[in-house]
């Protein structure tokens, strides 16, 4: 099988410093990957390298067996990948439909119809369709910002730290829409903080530690590794 997503030997980071050193990782079509590491691990950096935000400077990344490793946002948006950054992730003077809208910049078709599924796949979004982002909750922010993602109908959704900040039951929202999301037959790649949680719903998950690859395995494989609760996972 040809991996959707394949990053080979990645070295990127910021200002002439490389963040990761080497990495490897790959994600196959229809599923969740999940990145978890201690602070300044990298796992951030994995995901800003592919949409330029960080700097490659060697190593590749192959989409559907392409090299992507040098394209621009726009053109990763247009091959069917989509990123929903930590923060800045919403236009908060922009209505919640207006930022849905603009997610489909690139859509040379009429949105309508995702746009639909989009809102019933996201409910509270579509009772609020009319009120500025900036007036939404944390996790209704965040539905947002995956929402808008999605309407450009993506094959891999990129997630950082999407339950970053969000109380205990968002968090369990956004986990439970996130599975379904991936029921759909969107592939996932996901950095998260709460990693326990993250792992138990994982096909497949990597351990970075100081921008190196440390362990990788299925979710309940990790879950079960004494070496990566000791040390990742608080015991």
């Amino acid at each position: 099988m040809t991996p959707l997503l394949d990053i080979q030997d990645l070295y990127s980071g910021y200002r002439g410093v490389d963040i990761l050193k080497g990495i490897h990782l790959k994600v196959n079509p229809g599923q969740m990957v999940v990145i978890i590491g201690p602070n300044g691990a990298g796992k951030s950096t994995v995901l800003k390298s592919l949409f330029g935000l960080a700097t490659i400077r060697s190593g590749r990344v192959l989409f559907q067996g392409s090299d992507i490793t040098h394209l621009p946002a726009e053109q990763l948006v247009r091959r069917g990948i989509g990123f929903v950054p930590q923060t800045n992730n919403v236009f908060p003077s922009l209505t919640v439909q207006e930022n849905l809208e603009m997610g489909a910049f690139i859509r040379h078709d009429n949105p309508a119809a995702q746009l639909e599924r989009v809102y019933e796949l996201f409910p509270p979004l579509k009772e609020k369709r009319h009120q500025a982002a900036g007036s939404l909750s944390g996790g209704q922010r965040q539905m947002l910002a995956i929402g808008r993602a999605l309407m450009v109908e993506p094959q891999l959704l990129l997630l950082d730290e999407p339950t970053a900040g969000l109380s205990p039951l968002y968090i369990e929202q956004t986990f439970a829409l996130l599975r379904e999301i991936n029921r759909l037959g969107i592939s996932i790649l996901m950095v998260e903080q709460n990693a326990k949680q993250a792992l138990k719903m994982a096909d497949w998950g990597y351990v970075l530690s100081t921008g190196e690859n440390r362990f990788e395995d299925t979710g309940p494989n990790l879950l079960s590794n004494p070496e990566v609760l000791e040390l990742f996972l608080g015991g």
